[in-house]
């Protein structure tokens, strides 16, 4: 394999997952809710999923956002 497809390979399966997660406008906002006592936002903990699982934490996070309703504004 060329370094060139190596590349691409790894900019598909691990950029683009993380760049949809961020930029997903159904997970909320970036800071948890002052009532909880966990620090990290739905938001991080999927974005930190999906750093650590590459594409099987991407799958993971479309299967839980078509399991449940989009949330209301």
């Amino acid at each position: 394999m060329s370094s060139v497809v190596i590349a691409w390979l790894i900019i598909i399966s691990f950029l683009l997952p993380l760049l949809h997660v961020v930029l997903s406008p159904a997970l909320g906002p970036w800071r948890a809710p002052k009532e909880t006592r966990c620090p990290f936002s739905p938001r991080v903990g999927w974005l930190v999923i999906v750093l650590f699982l590459g594409p099987v934490g991407w799958l993971l996070f479309m299967a839980k956002r078509r399991a449940q309703p989009p949330a209301a504004p």
